[in-house]
């Protein structure tokens, strides 16, 4: 029987409304992009929580899930919101945990005849280099002004103090400082979970992977030129965002906005989707709060790129330089920004809450980096650790339709508990092997979690995020060798 709520009506071949009469108290209709083979298979909880998210004061045009869409926390994972600026509300919901979780890659100039020998001696060597799992630790140490730096700074502390190279700010989303950042916003313990955590993967579906691009998975030459990309390549994207010190950031939140809510007289359908007034003093303090932890976040995934570079320089014997590793670009997917959109023909600033959803700006658009602004802002959307990710840009339509937004990943289609009763880490890693990708993980039941099976095909999402026009594929990187939490 199907999950899909019969009010349910298709817009386009990609989009989908479930209108205000849905749920009592809808203010806007939500929208779900997605193929009729993808919308089958998401869990009613997608369902509810968007419908629920609809309901929020100030919310404008749509609540919208992506293709990727599945259960999250008061929002579904993939959801979109955007809010009135000035009668509008922020939610944590709406951001997620791991504030600033996001994607990053760089190119080599080595192809896969290179690396196919080494992979295990690479794989081995990253593992040692980038600490993974629950309660890791990173190598560099701060104290609490250095931590404020961060907090407010973000990748320039880092250029500063020698993780990486001045071009690599070119290449992050936001030049990797998210400007509004207040440290003072932070707790103690949100500062103590954070402070030796720069440099560090984590654990779940966080990940560290070299890839191949094979010369049948290019799909805009032009395109992956501009990108430095070409055939049989080697290139590596991880995965991980803020860590324990987001999480942190957005319990601390959780509890002022429950209070707030009292105060200012909001009612929500689900308490996970706890939110206080945009303009109000806690909507403000959190909002400055989040920006610290994305700003960590950047930081976290900037030492994590100095130390692939160190681990290729000691293993090819070559500074990195030379082996052409520039970072291509970093995006984050789960933050909410202010910015400015059109609605009904007049410009608003608008709060964009994107909950595992990526920003997918137009060719021309000011807020691009200069490097790509010609082409869009590159996407970079995670599969599964078995099936590979995808390289793509922004489209006007994406800018038009869904506030510059787009997928994050391929998503789940099963619990980390159900995954964990049907598969077994270790007989996972040896089947990968078998295929060509060398695994090595922290943990044997977290690998298992983490199957191939529990997530949605990337190439369907792929192609729900083309057919809609809301993203353009450039190239798929296929996995050779992973690290995981």
């Amino acid at each position: 029987m199907s999950n899909i709520p019969k009010d349910i009506k298709q817009i386009e071949e990609t989009v989908w409304e479930i209108p205000t009469s849905f749920k009592q108290g809808m203010n806007v209709p939500a929208r779900i992009f997605a193929t009729k083979k993808l919308l089958d298979t998401m869990d009613p909880g997608v369902f509810d929580q968007v419908t629920n998210v609809a309901c929020l004061p100030g919310i404008q045009k749509y609540a919208m899930c992506m293709p990727d869409g599945h259960w999250g926390y008061g929002f579904p994972i993939g959801g979109v919101a955007a809010m009135d600026a000035e009668n509008g509300v922020i939610s944590p919901g709406g951001i997620g945990f791991d504030i600033n979780c996001g994607m990053r890659t760089l190119v080599t100039n080595l192809t896969i005849k290179d690396v196919q020998p080494k992979i295990k001696e690479i794989v081995n060597t990253l593992f040692q280099t980038v600490p993974s799992g629950v309660g890791c630790k990173g190598f560099v140490k701060m104290n609490n002004n250095q931590f404020n730096e961060v907090m407010e700074q973000g990748i320039k502390w880092c250029i500063d103090n020698g993780y990486g190279w001045k071009e690599d700010l070119d290449r992050i989303e936001s030049n990797g400082k998210i400007e509004w950042a207040d440290s003072s916003k932070i707790s103690q313990k949100a500062r103590q979970r954070g402070i030796e955590q720069l440099g560090t993967l984590g654990s779940g579906n966080h990940y560290l992977e070299i890839q191949h691009i094979k010369p049948e998975n290019i799909i805009d030459e032009k395109l992956a030129k501009k990108f430095g990309i070409f055939k049989d390549q080697i290139v590596i994207t991880f995965h991980c965002g803020s860590r324990g010190f987001g999480h942190q950031v957005a319990t601390d939140y959780l509890k002022i906005f429950e209070e707030a809510m009292k105060k200012y007289n909001i009612k929500v359908n689900d308490r996970e989707l706890a939110c206080a007034p945009f303009q109000s003093q806690e909507g403000q303090d959190y909002y400055k709060a989040m920006a610290c932890a994305a700003n960590m976040a950047f930081s976290n995934r900037q030492v994590i790129l100095h130390r692939i570079r160190e681990g290729f320089e000691k293993i090819f014997k070559m500074k990195s330089e030379d082996l052409g590793m520039h970072c291509i670009y970093d995006v984050a997917h789960n933050l909410a920004r202010l910015q400015e959109f059109k609605i009904d023909g007049k410009k608003r600033k608008l709060v964009v809450h994107r909950k595992g959803a990526t920003l997918a700006q137009d060719p021309g658009n000011p807020e691009v980096s200069k490097l790509y602004r010609d082409i869009g802002s590159p996407v970079i959307i995670g599969g599964s650790m078995e099936t590979g990710s995808y390289l793509l840009v922004g489209t006007e339509k994406a800018d038009k339709e869904t506030f510059s937004s787009t997928a994050h990943g391929s998503g789940r289609t099963m619990s980390r508990h159900q995954a964990k009763r049907e598969f077994r880490g270790e007989q996972l890693q040896k089947d990968m092997e078998s295929r060509g990708i060398y695994v090595k993980s922290t943990s044997m039941s977290g690998l298992a979690e983490e199957a191939g099976a529990a997530y949605k095909e990337i190439n369907d999402v792929i192609d729900a995020l083309a057919k809609s026009g809301i993203s353009k594929p450039v190239t798929k990187l296929i996995p050779i060798g992973n690290l995981k939490g």
